[in-house]
């Protein structure tokens, strides 16, 4: 810094910040040696306010107008230094002007699918993207969470922690909101009220307010859709119906699985699913004698393999699987009825397939 720099910063005592910018959020106004004078006029603009810094300590914070710097309208760094009486000219002090307009058309998205857990639908991979807008509301919290002593700090450089953050609890909003996962479509505008309020949550502690917050939209994989749609055509067909229905699509690939059974087995479950079809057109059919009593509906269960959901699977499936070890007794399965996933064991219709499986055979004699 000249000469003339230094004379007019002892003798300037006009603090402000004019933002040519769009993207700045933390200024720090250059003083030689950071030295103010008693006295000195601090103008703090619209959308702005001003954080004084002692010793690396925040002291005094300033919002819209113009202040004068004296001891009376300084507490917190009259205490910090131990002025009783007034000070003398200049003090050393670090000025901070924070930016409080809203940073808009913030974009977000999922780099790798979302993992939520339904009831009816098992576990579902989502890829969701939308916008936000956000402030800064705290500027003391935000230098010393975010910013700490840059000397400028721009949106870029939280940008991506930001998204990082808005992810994970969109995630936990999701799987907190019990929106029906069919029914995402048709409540983006709810979905983006929950993650709003689960974003401030946590966004508080950094000084942030998230001022908007919208998702635009929700894929999901193209096998759930048309389940979902099925699901839907059935109307007042109960989730038993609708595990039949899923039972009956995944009849041809079950005969290309070899690992579980291959063509053997899907003509098991063809005689199974022509039953079910059987049973289906008899409930859907005029009452009938009652002495012609209807069967009973086949019991589907879905398990949870290598970490995915698979199935359904009939009871003759299932005594295949147990018998050659895909399925154990702390194997996780759901069939339509239960509220929550839960181990085999735990069925009373499982519980008959591993007793038909034999107990390791006994060591040899001598």
């Amino acid at each position: 810094m000249g000469l003339f720099d230094k004379i007019r910063g002892e003798f300037v005592d006009i603090i402000d910040w004019v933002d040519n910018t769009n993207d700045t959020i933390v200024w720090k106004f250059p003083r030689y040696q950071d030295e103010i004078k008693n006295g000195a006029k601090l103008t703090v603009r619209e959308t702005q306010m001003a954080v004084l810094m002692n010793e690396g300590v925040i002291a005094d914070v300033f919002g819209p107008g113009m202040h004068t710097l004296t001891t009376q309208n300084l507490p917190i760094l009259s205490t910090l230094r131990g002025w009783k009486y007034g000070f003398d000219s200049p003090f050393k002090v670090d000025v901070y002007f924070i930016s409080t307009k809203q940073f808009i058309d913030q974009k977000w998205g999922t780099k790798n699918p979302i993992t939520v857990s339904d009831p009816r639908f098992g576990f579902i991979e989502l890829r969701a993207f939308g916008n936000f807008a956000y402030r800064v509301e705290d500027g003391g919290k935000f230098i010393k969470e975010i910013a700490g002593t840059q000397l400028i700090y721009r949106a870029d450089e939280i940008e991506e922690q930001l998204k990082t953050i808005i992810v994970s609890k969109f995630t936990d909003a999701v799987g907190e909101g019990n929106i029906p996962i069919e029914k995402f479509a048709a409540n983006m505008d709810e979905l983006s009220k929950l993650g709003q309020e689960k974003l401030n949550e946590d966004f508080k502690e950094y000084g942030i307010n998230i001022t908007k917050f919208l998702v635009e939209n929700v894929s999901m994989p193209e096998e759930l859709k048309k389940e979902i749609f099925n699901y839907s055509r059935l109307g007042a067909i109960d989730a038993q119906k609708l595990a039949q229905l899923n039972m009956a699509n995944s009849i041809k690939d079950v005969a290309n699985n070899d690992g579980i059974g291959g063509a053997g087995m899907a003509m098991g479950m063809g005689v199974g699913v022509g039953n079910m079809f059987t049973n289906m057109m008899t409930n859907n059919a005029a009452p009938q004698n009652p002495v012609n009593a209807t069967p009973p509906p086949i019991t589907a269960f879905f398990i949870v393999k290598d970490g995915a959901q698979a199935g359904p699977f009939d009871m003759q499936q299932l005594q295949v699987m147990v018998n050659s070890g895909e399925v154990s007794r702390s194997t996780m399965v759901w069939k339509a009825g239960m509220a929550n996933w839960a181990t085999a064991e735990l069925q009373p219709e499982l519980a008959q397939l591993f007793a038909m499986v034999p107990p390791p055979p006994p060591p040899p004699i001598g």
